[in-house]
């Protein structure tokens, strides 16, 4: 569904003479219960009712719940067995990250119909600068409800919106009257609305910066006027600085416009507790290597340093390895990982898996003089994985993989927190996206 065509203010709205542009206006969209809202959506007799959504029908972990769940106290995190006793009516639904990523990549196109300067900062959440539409379309609060029509038109679910004069004080509005609230604090009230504030209530700061500000009497955004801004600069760098002015209601961080090239590319998977059976730690290993790899491939990206880990109740062992030359072909990873593994692990229980690439960079798509692969060209393994990719984009993920596979986990992949709906942080596509990749990839060729 496509978002209506936005009109400036009609009828009834605030003319455009009778309002002063705000020097910066910045509106957070936060979505209400993603998840769950779209099983409601999907599923109508669920409306009204307690829906908890878990990582598949075998979760026994709360990923998220609706607010009717929410009334009887259960929250994300929560085991399933004691929420259904609290809710002994609570509906478990099996997560689709694959449908939430669809409606939320239409929702953030139909955003971009308000402004083109939106950043995804998460599957359910964005920020607009909307300072240079408001000769066009109005008021920041004018927008902001657009912004609520054109998401609801666009997905068939509801938002919280937050609208101020910086991106920290726009994400604390939003959460301020949930759900489907809109919340406006104009940037010359936002210092005192924040005075009595909790600090670690604002996006980014966290328990360690909290404690490290508690510890030097800033308890509330209040207290933060009297602490110097060298003291968090010499601590913390420029971050430090912007707590500084996110406290006072000023935070001069511009939105981010473009996905910054990757740092890494990993992926993990929980795994039955005290796992000790070596050759299901491998069938791990290789579900995680393959997904890494694809990725790269799909960005037609390579690495060469690769971090492996086991998670045991002692916590994680593992170590760095490198490859002989850089690589995206899930069998390289494979026997790193393995490699890796012989050498740490000592027979402890696992209950988690962890494959990361290191230093991903682009491909030069050059043919490698020297090839550490024995039985295996480089030229035939780049075409096998060209062919599976293929087949993978059309049918779904894994339709195509090694037999080992057959005994993967049969958890739905999750949504990590950087995805976004283009990109290499694109981690979950809908099916019916990738079969449109693949068909203008074919068409290309």
């Amino acid at each position: 569904m496509t978002s209506p065509r936005l009109a400036p203010p009609g009828d009834g709205d605030m003319p455009h003479a009778a309002f002063t542009p705000w020097k910066r206006a910045i509106i957070l969209v936060d979505m209400n219960a993603f998840f769950a809202s779209i099983e409601q959506l999907d599923h109508p007799e669920w409306r009204g009712r307690p829906v908890a959504i878990t990582n598949g029908l075998t979760g026994t972990c709360i990923i998220t719940c609706s607010y009717e769940a929410r009334a009887h106290g259960i929250h994300t995190g929560m085991r399933l067995k004691q929420a259904r006793r609290l809710c002994p009516g609570l509906i478990q639904s099996p997560a689709r990250p694959g449908r939430y990523a669809a409606v939320s990549a239409r929702i953030m196109a139909a955003l971009e119909t308000i402004t083109p300067d939106v950043e995804v900062f998460s599957v359910d959440e964005a920020f607009l600068d909307v300072t240079r539409c408001q000769r066009l379309l109005g008021p920041p609060e004018h927008i902001a409800r657009l912004t609520k029509q054109t998401v609801f038109q666009a997905s068939g679910v509801l938002c919280s919106v937050g609208v101020s004069g910086d991106k920290t004080t726009a994400k604390y509005a939003a959460k301020l009257d949930k759900p489907d609230g809109l919340t406006v604090i104009p940037p010359w009230e936002a210092r005192a609305r924040l005075r009595d504030v909790p600090v670690t209530e604002l996006c980014g700061i966290n328990k360690g910066i909290g404690r490290f500000l508690a510890e030097r009497g800033v308890h509330t955004c209040g207290d933060m006027a009297r602490l110097p801004i060298g003291v968090l600069a010499r601590r913390f760098g420029n971050p430090g600085r912007r707590i500084w002015y996110m406290a006072q209601g000023a935070d001069p961080e511009p939105l981010q416009l473009t996905v910054a090239a990757p740092k890494s590319i990993g992926h993990g998977k929980v795994m039955p507790p005290n796992t000790r059976d070596r050759g299901v730690i491998h069938t791990y290993l290789l579900h995680m290597s393959e997904k890494v790899a694809a990725r790269l491939r799909r960005h037609n990206m390579v690495a060469q340093h690769f971090a492996i880990g086991l998670k045991t109740h002692e916590g994680w062992i593992g170590n760095k390895a490198r490859t002989i030359l850089p690589t995206q072909d899930g069998r390289r990873i494979l026997r790193l990982s393995k490699e890796v593994i012989h050498a740490c692990w000592r027979g402890q229980g696992v209950h988690q898996v962890q494959v990361t690439a290191l230093d991903p960079r682009p491909g030069t798509g050059q043919l490698e003089l020297f090839d550490d692969t024995a039985d295996n060209s480089h030229d035939s393994i780049r075409k096998a994985n060209a062919a599976m990719d293929q087949i993978n984009a059309r049918y779904g993920e894994f339709t195509l993989a090694p037999a080992r596979l057959l005994n993967r986990s049969t958890m739905p992949n999750v949504i990590a927190p950087a995805w976004k709906p283009y990109g290499h942080r694109q981690t979950i596509q809908d099916r019916e996206a990738d079969a449109r990749t693949a068909a203008t990839d074919a068409a290309d060729e």
